[in-house]
C-alpha cells in the first residue's frame, strides 16, 4: 500500500468537502482544519485526521 492511499491530497479533500483549494490553503495559513503533513513539498491530509476532524465538527440535532 502506498503512502498516498492513506492520505488525501489537497485536491481530493477539496473535492470531498466541495470547497476550493484556496479555502484549504487559507485554513492551513490560519492553522484551521485537520492536521496535515508535508512530504517533499507536497501537502497530504491523513485520512484518520480528516475523519476525526469531521467527527469533531458534526452537529447533532
Amino acid at each position: 500500500m502506498t503512502h498516498d492511499a492513506l492520505c488525501f491530497t489537497t485536491n481530493e479533500l477539496a473535492a470531498r468537502w466541495k470547497v476550493s483549494i484556496r479555502t484549504l490553503e487559507r485554513w492551513r495559513a490560519e492553522r484551521y482544519g485537520p492536521a496535515w503533513i508535508t512530504i517533499g513539498g507536497s501537502i497530504r491530509y491523513r485520512i484518520p485526521d480528516v475523519l476525526a476532524w469531521e467527527a469533531a465538527h458534526t452537529t447533532r440535532p
